[in-house]
C-alpha cells in the first residue's frame, strides 16, 4: 500500500513500512524496518533542509521529484531513481514474482531489501541494485589498502581497522550519490551485475542519495546534509612533527629542542598512543611523563603547544 504523509511516501508490504523524503536539494532519504516503529537516529545526517518537493501517487505506483532527482515506487515496492533528464541512475534489483508486470520478475525469489533475522534480535540486511552500465565508476568509500581509484568490481568490508577507514560514501559517473547511513560491520559489493550493500546487525534500512551533474555539486550536497568541516586553525597548517613513538618526556623535549637550536619550522609535534599507565586511562604515565604541565609551558615557550 502507497500513501502520501506530508512530503514523504510511505510504502506497507507485509511486516516491512517504507519510507522515503526529500532530504536537502535534489536528495531523499530512504528508510525501511520490519519493527513495530521506525528507528528515530539520524546517524551521519544533519535535520533535513526545506526544500521544494512534489509527490504523486497512484494505482500504479508513486513519484517523489526533488529538484534534479525524480524517485518512483511501483506499486509492488520497487525504487527507481531517474535525473531531470529521464535518465536512469539506480535501479533496485528484484528477481520475485511479486509484481508481475515487471519485465526482470523472475523465479529465483531474490529481494532487493532482504531483512534475515538474526538469532537473538536485530535483522542481517542486504540491499541490491542492479548495476545498469558496465561502464560505470564509483569513487569514494573512505581509506582502503588497495591500488584502485574506481572501485567498480571491489568488495569492500565496511569496518575500521588500523589503516582502513570505511566511509560509506560513494560517487558515481552516472550523475548520484549513495551515503549507506547504517552505522555496523559489513560490505559493500560493487560487482558487474549488483551492487549491494550489508550490515550485519540492524533494525533498519538507511541510506541518503543524491542526483548532481558534477562531481563537486555531489559533493556540496554531502557536505551540506552530513556538515561541513571546519577551518583548520592557522597554527595547525604548517609542519607536524610526528613519529611511531615518543615513550618519554625528556625524549619529545629532546626532539623539539633540536628543531629550534636549528632554527627549522615547527608547528604542531604529536603525542602518540602508549603514553598512559594502562589501556583507556586518559592521562600520562608518571613513570615516563613525570611533570606534564611543565612540558607544555617548555613546547609554548617555544611556540609549539597552544
Amino acid at each position: 500500500m502507497l500513501s502520501q504523509e506530508g512530503n514523504k511516501l510511505v510504502y506497507h508490504y507485509d511486516a516491512e513500512e517504507l519510507w522515503i523524503e526529500p532530504w536537502g536539494d535534489n536528495a531523499v532519504r530512504v528508510r525501511a524496518t520490519k519493527n513495530a516503529r521506525m528507528p528515530e537516529a539520524d546517524w551521519a545526517l544533519l535535520p533535513p533542509r526545506e526544500c521544494r518537493s512534489s509527490v504523486a501517487v497512484s494505482a500504479e505506483g508513486a513519484d517523489l521529484v526533488n529538484g534534479k532527482l525524480r524517485v518512483h515506487i511501483t506499486s509492488g515496492g520497487k525504487i527507481t531513481m531517474y535525473n531531470q533528464d529521464g535518465e536512469l541512475l539506480l535501479e533496485e534489483y528484484w528477481r520475485n514474482r511479486r509484481d508481475v508486470t515487471n519485465p526482470k520478475c523472475g523465479a529465483i525469489e531474490v529481494e532487493a531489501r532482504e531483512f534475515k533475522p538474526n538469532v537473538g534480535g536485530d535483522y542481517h540486511l542486504t540491499v541490491r541494485f542492479e548495476s545498469i552500465d558496465r561502464n560505470e565508476k564509483i569513487y569514494g568509500m573512505g581509506q582502503y589498502q588497495q591500488p584502485y581509484l574506481n572501485l567498480k568490481g571491489t568488495d569492500l568490508e565496511l569496518a575500521h581497522r588500523n589503516s582502513q577507514a570505511s566511509v560509506p560514501f560513494a560517487i558515481s559517473s552516472l550523475g548520484y550519490g549513495i551515503l549507506w547511513n547504517n552505522p555496523g560491520i559489513g560490505r559493500a559489493v560493487f560487482g558487474n551485475n549488483i551492487m549491494s550493500f550489508e550490515n550485519c546487525g540492524t533494525k533498519v534500512m538507511d541510506y541518503w542519495f543524491v542526483a548532481g551533474d558534477t562531481p563537486a555539486e555531489i559533493e556540496e550536497a554531502y557536505a551540506k546534509a552530513t556538515g561541513t568541516v571546519p577551518m583548520m586553525p592557522e597554527y595547525g597548517l604548517g609542519f607536524w612533527q610526528c613519529k611511531l613513538r615518543y615513550q618519554t618526556q625528556e625524549e619529545l623535549l629532546n626532539v623539539a629542542r633540536e628543531y629550534k637550536r636549528r632554527n627549522l619550522p615547527i608547528d604542531v609535534i604529536v603525542i602518540d598512543y602508549f603514553h598512559w599507565p594502562k589501556q583507556g586511562e586518559w592521562k600520562f604515565d608518571p613513570v615516563y611523563w613525570p611533570d606534564p604541565d611543565a612540558m607544555i609551558k617548555e613546547l609554548k615557550d617555544m611556540g609549539i603547544a597552544k
